[in-house]
């Protein structure tokens, strides 16, 4: 088959997200998911496509990459091209030709979703294991119980407490009011949802964005976050649980999101929320 490596532009953002969302499955429990693209269209479709890689054959989308940060790539395939031998070797040639502007040179990491192929050809040309993830599973086929907290779902008006929530939560500045609209305005957020999740003090103290990615499809959780002045009361673990029944009530199977292993803390909120770990998953890295 003739693959072709592809910049979508603009453009081709929703082409990418479509072929994401066909993809998702509860068997592959972390890979890119479209509520990725979805929050990271807050810093505009332009940034965003310009980290956006596609392989195609005949027109259609067979892999997605996603530069997540600026030595990280994220990348997935097909499903019934996961152990396809041509589509690995051709990936591996892309990503370590520096003329493809696949990946920045020097040191990198790439998250490859389970039993591809493709880490296997990786390996074997001189890449290395790196970070691992725990990935975590709620069933979303039975009910969800409350969640302890009033939620609220952001919109327009809000918008300045979920941004305080999460700014406070990460101790980052950049995911101003304005931000937020971007992000709202984007064609992934039709499936998403925000939520700011108040004590019985009526203080938000958690916030949450979740991802469908259609009916029958696993939801995504990205990003969750508790407000700094208000840990260690459970509240990370209640808007887990308030995230898994939004997703449940927009026809979600599932309720995913994952974490570095080494964080142990994050672990342990989603556990207690009724989210199961499946397998580490293993980044592979490539060195300088």
């Amino acid at each position: 088959m003739t693959i072709v490596l592809n910049e979508p532009g603009v453009d081709g953002l929703t082409e990418a997200v479509d072929a994401l969302r066909d993809w998702q499955d509860d068997r592959t429990p972390l890979q890119l998911h479209p509520g990725d693209l979805g929050w990271a269209w807050a810093l505009g479709a332009e940034r965003l496509a310009a980290a956006v890689r596609t392989w195609s054959v005949a027109g259609r989308i067979i892999a997605v990459g996603y530069l997540d940060a600026p030595d990280v790539l994220r990348l997935t395939t097909a499903p019934e091209l996961r152990q396809d031998g041509e589509l690995a070797r051709r990936l591996l040639a892309d990503l370590d030709d520096p003329g493809r502007e696949v990946l920045p040179p020097g040191k990198v990491g790439l998250e490859v979703p389970h039993g591809a192929l493709l880490r296997e050809v990786l390996l074997e040309a001189g890449w290395n294991l790196d970070e691992p993830w725990t990935p975590l599973r709620r069933d979303l086929s039975g009910p969800v119980k409350d969640s302890g907290l009033r939620i609220e779902v952001a919109g327009p008006r809000t918008a300045g407490v979920r941004t305080a929530v999460h700014r406070s939560a990460f101790g980052s500045p950049a995911f101003t009011e304005e931000i937020w609209h971007v992000l709202a305005t984007g064609p992934v957020y039709a499936d998403a949802r925000c939520l700011i999740g108040y004590d019985d003090q009526d203080n938000a103290v958690a916030a949450a964005t979740v991802w469908s990615a259609g009916p029958g499809k696993p939801g995504l959780l990205e990003p969750v976050g508790v407000h700094s002045d208000h840990r260690g009361h459970g509240h990370g673990t209640a808007i887990s649980v308030a995230a898994a029944a939004v997703l449940r009530e927009l026809g979600a199977s599932s309720a995913l999101v994952s974490t570095p292993s080494s964080n142990t803390a994050a672990v342990a909120t989603y556990r207690a929320a009724g989210y199961e770990p499946s397998p580490e998953r293993l980044d592979v890295s490539r060195a300088a």
